[in-house]
């Protein structure tokens, strides 16, 4: 004979760790990186945008953002002032431009193109725009641009699975 508590009992706890599964997964980190890039030299800004364009190949939501030195990597040459602070302006050293002609690797330029044909979000520190002299119109075009402060980084950090500073 089953006793109708028993049932109840076993209902509610199905209920319970139905609920508890729902939490958990809503609380688990997406399947997504975060970048936080410093650094506005070729070098690390390629590596970057080198590491999103590897990660999208896994189906991994990219977040990218820029803060400090690393905004003047998003300077368009094209719509920079010429009293823009030097501290603004990314560096290009000549030597890395022949090693990428020399393995026909992607210049930066694509590297950025291909990134946003992908999805891979960027995210602007307004503190750092103001502290290096940089106006959003100086900025490159970019499909997924965003400008934000710190916090916003620490937010995409407490749901990524990954999160790297270069």
């Amino acid at each position: 004979k089953v006793n109708m508590s028993d049932n109840q009992n076993n209902d509610q706890l199905v209920k319970d760790l139905l609920k508890r599964v729902e939490a958990l997964e809503n609380a688990a980190p997406k399947d997504q990186l975060t970048l936080g890039v410093m650094s506005g030299d070729l070098e690390h800004t390629m590596g970057a945008f080198m590491i999103a364009l590897g990660a999208t190949t896994f189906d991994t939501e990219v977040d990218m953002f820029f803060m400090l030195r690393a905004t003047a990597a998003l300077v368009d040459p094209s719509k920079a002032k010429q009293d823009m602070p030097d501290a603004a302006r990314a560096l290009q050293p000549s030597e890395i431009k022949f090693d990428l002609k020399k393995h026909n690797a992607m210049p930066l330029e694509e590297l950025i193109r291909n990134a946003g044909e992908l999805g891979v979000r960027i995210t602007v520190c307004n503190l750092s725009l103001d502290l290096m002299g940089i106006k959003r119109e100086d900025l490159i075009d970019y499909p997924n641009l965003k400008f934000a402060g710190v916090a916003t980084l620490i937010d995409m950090c407490s749901h990524s699975k990954q999160c790297w500073f270069m």
